[in-house]
């Protein structure tokens, strides 16, 4: 049994050894080389178009299953379900009045035709107003939603994008079977193995880089290292990026604003450009990564106690842009990640710099994998390990002509101007809500502004406001409590405040 075991060690250890050196040469080769030199052979575009065809015949046939014994494949998803007309307050509480006014019944039996109400003194009908809103703020919500991966029309062969996954036929099952092995079994480890290789780099060559002086052969090595690592790393999600109008790519001194979907953002636009990130400073291992970075290119990085300084943000930020040798700054403004349907409030600190700003419009193809990060769901780790075992990350990226801040107009309005332009390009929903009711309440001053608007009514100002007020009833009174089902009953509560005005 020795000699027979020995040498069935050695025939093992030879076998393992032809085996990684077959896996790192390959690696090498089709993925590393090809990414220092921003290359590519093809092979994940090809890779896409199989995979589109394979889904469509997958839904078809799920399709044709489901129709066959009659089960629901999809779960109803829905987009604005209540018609809402751009009424205002004023408007519609006296379409109200009328209304109620108009079925009121003489002593003959006979609907009186009087003038219609004085809008200045409080009726009991105007709280069926508020009562109306809030109802259809919990039935239609348009913010909540935008925090949750939306159902797919097609089937991926993903359980996790189609709640009502069932048995339909043997071969689709199969299928589904066989694309576990490939995501499992070779996709994953692949990638995982490419993004500690390309972590690994860039931690090891920044600090290198961080020993010379400062200059011109420091910048470039910087850069080299920088995209090459980032173009590994988008090469560990497999990802497929396509961008558009590169000739508007982001300049020194500037700032590059973007939607936000997910934290590879970072990681899809630096592997076609070079950044200074901002952010705040963390522990553990993506702390190493920070100290390292920072150590070859000037980024921005904050201490936790200083994140809320908004005036020494400002500082900091002007600073940087001012010297036109440093690298555009890569802001993403809506502070939270947002499911790629539409684009949310933007904060108004980046856009009261004095700079050049380079919107870009980045959108997500769903159908092979999610990028949204639900935060309040999945913990990082667990969020990429789904990534690295999707089919592919597809995403598009738009690089916008540059914008600057008009005379007289303020930060809120060129903030909302370069969203709506990020929204119109990529084809996303532009709302004006705030990113931070994922976690937070509606602030009271949305309620005080419903009450205001009310007030001015009952006291005889509605006239000299019913032109302003059409606007601002239209986003903040239809729409002010729609982040969750707490902000739906907020304006039921309004119905008794008024009452008290």
């Amino acid at each position: 049994m020795g000699p027979f075991m020995s040498r069935f060690n050695n025939l093992l250890c030879m076998l393992l050894g032809i085996s990684f050196t077959v896996w790192f040469t390959m690696l090498l080769v089709f993925i590393i080389v090809p990414a220092i030199f921003g290359l590519s052979f093809g092979i994940r575009r090809l890779y896409m178009k199989t995979l589109l065809k394979v889904f469509e015949w997958a839904t078809l046939r799920m399709e044709r299953g489901a129709r066959e014994n009659n089960h629901l494949l999809y779960k109803p998803y829905t987009n604005g379900i209540i018609a809402k007309e751009p009424t205002s307050l004023e408007e519609e509480l006296t379409e109200i009045r009328r209304n109620g006014s108009n079925r009121e019944l003489d002593g003959s039996g006979s609907p009186t035709t009087g003038s219609a109400p004085n809008s200045s003194e409080f009726e009991m009908s105007d709280t069926f107003y508020f009562c109306r809103r809030g109802i259809e703020s919990i039935v239609d919500d348009e913010v909540t939603k935008r925090f949750t991966a939306e159902e797919l029309e097609s089937w991926n062969l993903l359980t996790r994008s189609n709640y009502n996954f069932q048995h339909i036929s043997t071969r689709l099952t199969v299928l589904w079977g066989l694309g576990v092995i490939i995501r499992y079994g070779f996709l994953l480890p692949l990638r995982l193995t490419l993004a500690v290789t390309g972590v690994s780099l860039l931690v090891v060559f920044t600090t290198v880089i961080g020993l010379l002086p400062n200059g011109r052969m420091k910048n470039v090595l910087s850069e080299k290292v920088h995209l090459m690592c980032y173009r590994i790393c988008v090469r560990a999600l497999t990802a497929i990026i396509t961008y558009h109008h590169s000739e508007n790519k982001p300049k020194n001194g500037g700032i590059c604003v973007a939607n936000h979907t997910s934290p590879i953002d970072v990681i899809i636009l630096a592997s076609d450009g070079y950044y200074a990130m901002v952010g705040q400073i963390h522990g553990g291992l993506l702390g190493v990564i920070q100290r390292s970075m920072v150590k070859a290119c000037p980024h921005i990085w904050f201490e936790r106690s200083e994140v809320k300084d908004r005036h020494l943000v400002a500082k900091r930020l002007s600073d940087h842009v001012k010297d036109k040798t440093k690298l555009p700054i890569l802001i993403f403004p809506e502070g939270t990640c947002i499911n790629n349907t539409s684009v949310m409030m933007f904060k108004k600190g980046s856009f009261e710099i004095d700079a050049t700003v380079y919107p870009v419009a980045i959108k997500y193809d769903p159908r092979f994998g999610e990028a949204f990060w639900n935060s309040s769901k999945f913990g990082m780790v667990n969020y990429l390990l789904r990534m690295m075992s999707s089919w592919a990350i597809v995403c598009s990226v738009w690089y916008l002509p540059p914008m600057t801040r008009k005379e007289g107009e303020d930060a809120v309005q060129f903030a909302n101007r370069v969203k709506a332009a990020i929204a119109r390009q990529g084809g996303l929903v532009d709302l004006l809500w705030d990113g931070g009711l994922k976690r937070d309440k509606v602030k009271d001053t949305f309620k005080e502004e419903q009450q205001k608007l009310y007030s001015k009514i009952l006291v005889g100002t509605g006239q000299e406001d019913h032109s302003r007020s059409r606007g601002e009833n239209d986003e903040l009174g239809r729409d002010q409590s729609h982040s969750s089902h707490e902000h739906g009953i907020k304006h039921l509560q309004m119905s008794s405040k008024a009452a008290n005005f």
